[in-house]
Parts: structure tokens; C-alpha cells; sequence
């Protein structure tokens, strides 16, 4: 049987891994495909960089479009990245009946509907593992590994810079804009790190994930972002004390009243497995009502790690080439007609508990204006700690730290009690807020 032909948009780290591991393991592949995958075309703007990782044989242009129109591509790689020509191009291939593999989160998460009306109406599939964790099939997982469960809740750890980061904060005590100089030293973090440490990456991936586990339509405009930027060492320090991590999570959860969607640092307890995942490694947790809780951990990003995904969705889509459109699995696993019209709840009426972080004077009464303020909002405390002030400001100082977790409350409640104690003329410094997720 002739070998299913495959056009590479973009042959950099996850493209030029793509290619090796194809060609390294191309007999085993082979063996679980039924037919033989090949790369015969690759487009890049650098057509001699690309030419010298594939070699002779496969043939090299620069208009990613003549890759769209060669008749005998029957798959189209797009590992362009963005918005822009990416999407384009990804609509002209679906257009031209050509099957879609893409390592693209912010394309999905922004234009998914779009896209996947586009391809469901063509026929032709788009295949996305490698969006989401790169070497972790979590999207397998949740599209069909556990298509029996109702899905409760996912929280994941999908952003490796950010969670290299917050290790080496806690680990050596330094703070973020010292540790993000070291990360992009070491190549961890990019020149431009603002999709990484704002979680606008993270909220990407939460995205696509919240979309396959609930069945709803990908939502990436209603999501809530926060990134790691305004973390302290001592946070992580004092985290630590009370028995906590602090990670960037995306977490999504459905609800009586909706679908939470939100990206931003959390205290995890330190007994989870997943606040023990270090360095850039990525992790993610998903709660389903028949199988539990399962955790599915590797890394999430690199040139072979992220081909591996690439090349699953090759053999997936080779494997149904010819099959029916209607036996396939659908994108966002929920058939199409079947998808839930389930809000996403606005950041204020989400709930959850809270690490609180007051800089305070250090002076008799304080604690009872703060705790009177809690109590007047019905938000109740779980723990508290006091900093001695010699530790916090030095010998002589006259400010201390107090540390408050709470119970759950509704977000907006917690905005209303945070904006009075920021009030307080003895709370000296704006007040640190970090979600807390007990992801038991």
C-alpha cells in the first residue's frame, strides 16, 4: 500500500524532531499504521536549514501554500505558530481536503470552533495532541482512554518555564525577575517570556482541555489569566511552612452553575504528586466521577517529546484515512450536535479558599481589624501565622508579615474583603492573594 504523504509547515525544533523520530522509528511505526508515513514535502523560509535536516530526498520550498496545493499531500503539518498565517493556512488545507496535524494551542484555543466546523463540513480530520503537554497524551486520554467518566475537574501543571521557574524560587530563595534572567540564560525561558509567565500559554492549553472534558465550545476570551509575575520567594517560603507548593495550574471544573476556567499560581499541599513535579516538567490531574483521580506526567515540551505527539496523530489519521467521517472520533470528543451550551462562570463567582498575605504594622489590635473584616463577609480562616518582625524587617523593624488560609468563599466575597483590609492604614504594602487547590 502506498505510504500516506505528509507536508511539514515549518521544519524548527518540533518539525526537525518530527522528521528523526519518523525516520528512526519509521518500520515500527509502519507496523502500527498499516501503511508506511513519509514526509515528502517540507515549506520553511529557510530553505537551506531545512533542506540540511532532511536531506535530498525530500523536497524543500518556501511558500508553505505549494505544500497546500501539491495534490498528493494527503497530510498537512502546520508548526508555524500564532495566529495569523497559521490560521489561514490551516483553513486552506482543510479547504483542500487535506487532514491536519497541529502543535498550535493559541491557534485551537482562540479559532478551535472555527477550525473544527470547517473540517467536520470537509470531512477531513485535525488532529492536536502535541498542543497540550507536548509528549503527554492527556488529549487521547480525555477524548477516548476516558470517554466513560463525567469529567469533575482537570488541573495541570502545562507550563514548563513557568514551573522551572517556581522551583528554582523555591529551592533558592530567590526571587522571580532573578530566577527569569537564569531561565532564559539556560534556554528555558524565551527573550520575550510573556505568553509563558502571564499563563497565557497555560490558559491556552486549559482551554482545549476544558473543551474535550465538558463538551462545550473552546472559549479562550472567558477564561481568567494570571501569571506568575507578582510571586515572592517568601511566598513560596512561607507556602512551604503551612505545607504548601505554589504552581501555575490551569484548572477547569464543571459546577452546578457552569464551567470554571482559570489559570494562575495555587497552593497545592505538598503530599499531592503533583506539587512535587520540579523543573520544567509538566503534570496533569483529572478527576473523573467512575475512574477517580489519574495523573498523567512527562514533558511537555522539546523537539522528540512534542514529535512523539506529532506522530501519534500521523498514525491516527493514517489508521482512519479511508474510513467514514462519522465513525471517526469526533474533535472535541462530544459529537458535534451534541455540544453542551454550559457558561463559563465569570472569575467572581468562582469558589475556592485563599493564601492571604498582609504586611502589617506591628501594633496591638491589627489582627482583630483583619479578622473582624473576614468575619463580617462570613469568610472563616483555616490557619494563620504571625512573622516575628525582626525576621521580616530586620533588628528594630516595625512591620510584620501575617499569613492567612481560609476556607472556601466565593471570589467576588474575597475581592470585597481584600479591598477593606487594603484600606486599613496598617497594611502597609498591597495585599498578596494566591488561590488555594486541596485537588483531593
Amino acid at each position: 500500500m502506498k505510504a500516506i504523504q505528509v507536508g511539514l509547515l515549518g521544519i524548527g525544533t518540533v518539525g526537525s524532531g518530527t522528521f528523526n523520530v519518523l525516520n528512526r522509528n519509521q518500520e515500527e511505526i509502519k507496523r502500527r499504521a498499516g501503511r508506511g508515513i513519509e514526509i515528502a514535502m517540507v515549506a520553511d523560509l529557510d530553505t537551506a536549514r531545512a533542506q540540511s535536516v532532511v536531506g535530498d530526498k525530500v523536497k524543500v520550498v518556501n511558500d508553505a501554500r505549494a505544500v497546500i496545493a501539491n495534490p498528493d499531500i494527503d497530510i498537512v503539518v502546520e508548526l508555524i505558530g500564532g495566529y495569523g498565517i497559521a490560521r489561514q493556512l490551516v483553513m486552506e488545507a482543510i479547504e483542500a481536503g487535506k487532514h491536519v496535524v497541529t502543535a498550535n494551542k493559541a491557534l485551537l484555543a482562540v479559532h478551535g470552533t472555527e477550525i473544527f466546523a470547517a473540517a467536520s463540513a470537509k470531512g477531513v480530520m485535525v488532529a492536536f495532541e502535541a498542543a497540550v503537554a507536548g509528549g503527554i497524551p492527556i488529549i487521547k486520554a480525555l477524548r477516548e482512554g476516558l470517554t466513560a467518566n463525567s469529567i469533575q475537574w482537570i488541573a495541570g501543571i502545562i507550563n514548563g518555564t513557568t514551573n522551572f521557574i517556581l522551583s528554582e524560587m523555591r529551592d533558592k530563595g530567590l526571587d522571580f525577575d532573578v530566577v527569569l534572567k537564569e531561565a532564559q540564560r539556560l534556554g528555558y525561558a524565551e527573550a520575550d517570556p510573556t505568553f509563558d509567565i502571564e499563563g497565557v500559554d497555560a490558559a491556552h492549553k486549559a482551554t482545549i482541555m476544558s473543551a474535550i472534558a465538558f463538551g462545550i465550545p473552546v472559549q479562550f476570551d472567558k477564561a481568567y489569566v494570571e501569571g506568575i509575575t507578582r510571586l515572592g520567594a517568601v511566598d513560596l517560603k512561607y507556602a512551604e511552612q503551612l505545607g504548601y507548593r505554589i504552581k501555575l495550574l490551569g484548572i477547569t471544573k464543571r459546577t452546578a452553575k457552569g464551567i470554571e476556567l482559570r489559570t494562575h499560581p495555587s497552593l497545592v499541599p505538598a503530599k499531592r504528586l503533583i506539587a512535587n513535579v520540579e523543573g520544567a516538567m509538566n503534570a496533569v490531574m483529572v478527576q473523573g466521577d467512575a475512574v477517580g483521580t489519574t495523573l498523567y506526567y512527562g514533558k511537555g515540551a522539546g523537539s522528540e517529546p512534542t514529535a512523539s505527539a506529532v506522530i501519534a496523530d500521523l498514525v491516527d489519521i493514517t489508521r482512519l484515512h479511508t474510513a467514514d467521517a462519522a465513525q471517526r472520533v469526533p474533535h472535541l470528543a462530544f459529537q458535534p450536535d451534541a455540544m453542551s451550551d454550559l457558561p463559563v462562570l465569570p472569575m467572581s463567582e468562582v469558589v475556592t479558599s485563599y493564601y492571604l498575605r498582609l504586611r502589617v504594622a506591628d501594633e496591638a489590635g491589627v489582627i482583630a481589624k483583619v479578622t473582624g473584616i473576614l468575619a463580617s463577609q462570613s469568610i472563616s480562616i483555616d490557619a494563620m501565622l504571625q512573622r516575628e518582625a525582626d525576621e521580616v524587617g530586620g533588628e528594630g523593624s516595625t512591620q510584620t508579615d501575617l499569613i492567612i488560609l481560609t476556607h472556601d468563599t466565593v471570589e467576588g466575597t474575597m475581592n470585597a474583603a481584600i479591598a477593606q483590609m487594603q484600606a486599613l492604614p496598617t497594611v502597609l504594602a498591597p495585599i498578596t492573594r494566591i488561590r488555594k487547590e486541596e485537588l483531593a
